[in-house]
């Protein structure tokens, strides 16, 4: 079933049965139709639900009832979904699934740096739709048993969506974040560009472009500027991996 591009929103939950015990799933988009259902289809899988149809409503839901998980749709009146994504992230580390119609890598690589953790694009499947939201509930689950990542004098905080060289903070981006994370899971294991792209960015890598790589060189760039040795390291012919020197 394809969700078309534009298809009676309120703000009560609904509730369904199995996953909804762990909490709600904040759905945010303006089209009624849409927003109907997408309500609808996550009830059925066993999700309570959550709706609002403007970024305002969304922020105010999320600080009042703390949902799991946000799908959230770019196109919002007032509030734009990107502005909403930097606001949810800046709180806490709640998952969240964009929602755009647009399919350009500018557009997915703005709303992954303003805090997403997943990116579809309209008209897509619910099926699909309903796949990314256990895999993100699954890393979300995850993360929360296991607090801290460390490397040599690196700390990774899962769950604060912070990370230390000895006692020094980075100030990392969302995206720089999510790969640091990506490459801590696995440490001394050679990632390929390939591989980052669909870990950190959510889509396929596309050979003449050199944006892993310039996300590489940005974070290594903060992980060094007091001096520190290099743990990013890169793999002749493949890609980068996090091990000593």
């Amino acid at each position: 079933m394809l969700v078309p591009s534009s298809v009676m929103a309120d703000t009560r939950t609904t509730s369904g049965r199995g996953p909804a015990s762990g909490g709600s799933v904040l759905v945010v988009d303006d089209d009624p139709g849409v927003l109907s259902l997408l309500r609808r289809a996550l009830v059925l899988a066993g999700y309570e639900v959550l709706v609002a149809e403007s970024g305002e409503a969304a922020l105010n839901l999320a600080a009042t009832q703390e949902p799991v998980l946000v799908v959230l749709d770019v196109m919002l009146p007032g509030i734009d979904g990107f502005t909403v994504a930097q606001r949810l992230r800046a709180a806490g580390s709640t998952p969240i699934l964009m929602l755009t119609a647009k399919d350009t890598v500018p557009d997915r690589v703005t709303g992954l740096d303003s805090g997403a953790d997943d990116y579809l694009v309209k008209p897509f499947s619910v099926e699909e739709l309903l796949a990314r939201v256990r895999a993100l509930l699954r890393r979300s689950h995850a993360e929360a048993d296991g607090d801290v990542l460390t490397f040599e004098d690196l700390q990774v905080d899962v769950k604060g969506r912070r990370a230390y060289r000895g006692s020094r903070l980075l100030d990392l981006t969302p995206r720089e974040f999510n790969l640091l994370l990506t490459l801590a899971r696995h440490p001394r294991q050679a990632l390929s560009r390939e591989q980052l792209s669909q870990m950190v960015w959510g889509y396929a890598f596309q050979g003449e472009s050199n944006f892993v790589d310039a996300a590489v060189k940005d974070l290594r760039r903060k992980m060094e500027e007091a001096g520190e040795a290099r743990l990013v390291q890169t793999v002749r012919g493949h890609g980068y991996a996090l091990r000593e020197d």
